[in-house]
């Protein structure tokens, strides 16, 4: 109750303590004369009834001034509702200050310690802030230098063949103004794809991680996808096993087809060899899995702790001039996110392996009878 109170502003703070002071302290003397008043006699209970209220009013309201209130409030009604010895003594002795001491001491320590929890609790979610900003702004430049290292390889493959068209355009054969014209065309639309990924997730964060989905067939956006890169890299060999059973997913098909591209390709380009690529659908009670297995390299263990935060590809020592997989990780990993359900990488025996997993729709509860 304390927390809720410190994030109101001061008059409605102490306007809603005063209000709970008020309220358990008239229900702390209501419970004390129904008591007295079925007994006919006072009782050590009477004191504990106001004790537990006080603590009640010296946890939930705000500063120690409304428990010492209240203290004296309950000490003064053992005074004037109870005028028969409390406990053995006589409430007009000089003994009857030491019950509000007593009870004024219990308000202030409750008082301090609920205090000091709150102001714990403040600084521990603070710390969790800063440590959550601090690693969303790691992630940040990371994905900043990803895009940059991926963007940068095929803009300057397309300076750099330029350059060698225009500068030795009288001295190449036939033969060599095609190559030259083929790797600007294949770097180009690599880039359009890249900023075309880009774009998606700037939209999937936008729009706060919710999508369009509709039920799409898993066969025909894995086939589909298996053409599209067939298209793009004609020696890729892929060695796909669907479920006989024809499944239907909610999903946005243009993206988790995208998903299907990125990992065969990061596959194809990294893996290190010209070994097929086993895609594997499995369906698996409420969800189905998608595993893109390659038998190559496989991933280095400095980059395995690093595969989906942007950074991937600053954790390899690797100096080769082929795209960079880091962003393209972390745009699968958007997207598969965005539709419930997982993304991980790991190492087999013979090479690397990429699961996705996508859940299935929930089956409607047959209506009662």
């Amino acid at each position: 109750m304390q927390k809720r109170l410190q994030t109101l502003p001061r008059f409605k703070k102490h306007f809603y303590s005063t209000l709970l002071s008020l309220g358990l302290m008239a229900a702390a003397t209501m419970l004390s004369c129904l008591y007295y008043g079925i007994l006919h006699r006072t009782s050590a209970n009477i004191p504990l009834v106001y004790a537990f209220f006080l603590v009640l009013v010296s946890s939930s309201t705000t500063g120690y001034l409304y428990g010492i209130v209240c203290s004296l409030y309950a000490a003064l009604s053992f005074r004037l509702l109870y005028p028969c010895p409390v406990l053995g003594m006589d409430p007009c002795l000089w003994e009857y200050p030491i019950t509000f001491l007593c009870l004024a001491v219990i308000s202030i320590w409750i008082s301090s310690m609920t205090i000091h929890l709150h102001t714990q609790s403040s600084l521990i979610k603070e710390r969790e802030k800063q440590l959550a900003e601090a690693e969303i702004e790691r992630m940040r430049a990371n994905l900043l230098r990803a895009i940059s290292h991926d963007l940068r390889t095929p803009l300057t493959g397309i300076l750099g063949n330029s350059l060698v068209y225009l500068e030795n355009q009288d001295k190449l054969s036939q033969a060599d103004q095609v190559s030259i014209v083929r790797n600007i065309y294949e770097d180009s639309d690599w880039l359009i794809n890249m900023v075309e990924n880009l774009l998606t997730v700037t939209r999937i964060r936008d729009e706060d991680m919710t999508i369009n989905t509709s039920d799409e067939s898993v066969e025909e956006v894995v086939g589909a996808a298996i053409q599209k890169m067939g298209k793009r890299h004609p020696d890729c060999v892929i060695h796909a096993r669907i479920p006989d059973d024809f499944i239907m997913l909610p999903m946005d098909a243009v993206l988790i087809e995208q998903v299907t591209i990125n990992l065969l390709e990061n596959a194809f380009l990294h893996s290190g060899n010209a070994s097929p690529i086993d895609f594997v659908v499995e369906s698996d009670g409420p969800q189905v899995s998608f595993t893109v297995r390659d038998y190559g390299n496989g991933i280095p263990e400095n980059m395995l702790g690093h595969l989906f935060d942007g950074s991937s590809y600053t954790a390899s020592h690797s100096t080769d001039a082929q795209k960079g997989m880091g962003i393209g990780l972390v745009i699968c990993k958007t997207i598969v996110t965005a539709h419930h359900g997982s993304l991980s990488g790991r190492n087999h025996d013979r090479g690397a392996e990429f699961t996705f997993t996508l859940p299935k729709r929930k089956e409607e509860s047959p209506p009662c009878a």
